[in-house]
């Protein structure tokens, strides 16, 4: 009996060996066999399969898969002031990758956790800035590393406003302590964010894209 297989795993699941294997939606893709290597709390899975080329042959396949579920982002932007919302938390994976210290700056996200992609934002912008958000404005979906990471991030943005008491509260940090999150809001001026995209000061791909995005079709397009 292995977990995650035919008896729960720490998160309850069961049947992790089953996932991709009824695709039907390519015709030049046939699905043999799905292995799982690790399911301590994301799911790592080697999928071997049988694909056509363009040329008319067939080749078996294998690759790894991450699947950590799919997660939401959202750009807080305020028109009067000028000025964007973002976060910044450590990241082990930038940090031992050639990051200098592993504090990145970037917009509030998060797992959907079996919630909408609304529901979750909302609760991640609560959860991360402090800011509670009405109904956010869906910008796009982006698989983020469609070559080994399963997960499709749903991109948002929403106006927020300045709380009187945010300052306090920051100093005290956001986030799930229970987590290991410790998350500072950094308030900047949209022109200054940019300007951090050039020179490397903010180095978050989902970040750069809604950063982009505000400044060519979202509130700061007629800068």
């Amino acid at each position: 009996m292995t977990a995650g297989l035919d008896t729960p795993d720490r998160r309850g699941r069961t049947g992790l060996d089953r996932h991709g294997r009824d695709l039907t939606g390519n015709p030049r893709v046939r699905i043999e066999d799905v292995e799982v290597l690790s399911c301590d709390w994301y799911v790592l899975r080697r999928t071997t399969f049988d694909y056509q080329h363009s040329d008319g042959h067939w080749s078996r396949e294998q690759r790894e898969t991450y699947d950590r579920g799919d997660g939401a982002t959202i750009l807080l932007y305020n028109t009067d002031r000028r000025t964007v919302l973002l976060t910044r938390q450590f990241r082990l994976p930038a940090y031992v990758n050639g990051h200098p210290d592993g504090m990145l700056i970037e917009t509030a996200a998060g797992l959907l956790d079996g919630d909408s992609p609304e529901e979750a934002i909302r609760r991640e912008a609560a959860e991360e800035t402090g800011h509670t958000i009405g109904t956010p404005e869906r910008v796009f979906e982006v698989y983020m590393s469609p070559g080994s990471v399963t997960e499709r991030l749903h991109f948002f943005a929403a106006p927020y406003r300045p709380q009187a008491s945010a300052s306090a509260s920051a100093a005290d940090g956001y986030g799930i302590a229970a987590e290991g999150e410790d998350i500072a809001t950094v308030e900047l001026p949209f022109a200054e964010a940019l300007a951090m995209v050039r020179t490397g000061a903010i180095a978050d791909a989902k970040t750069i894209m809604l950063l982009q995005w505000a400044a060519l079709d979202g509130p700061y397009r007629h800068s």
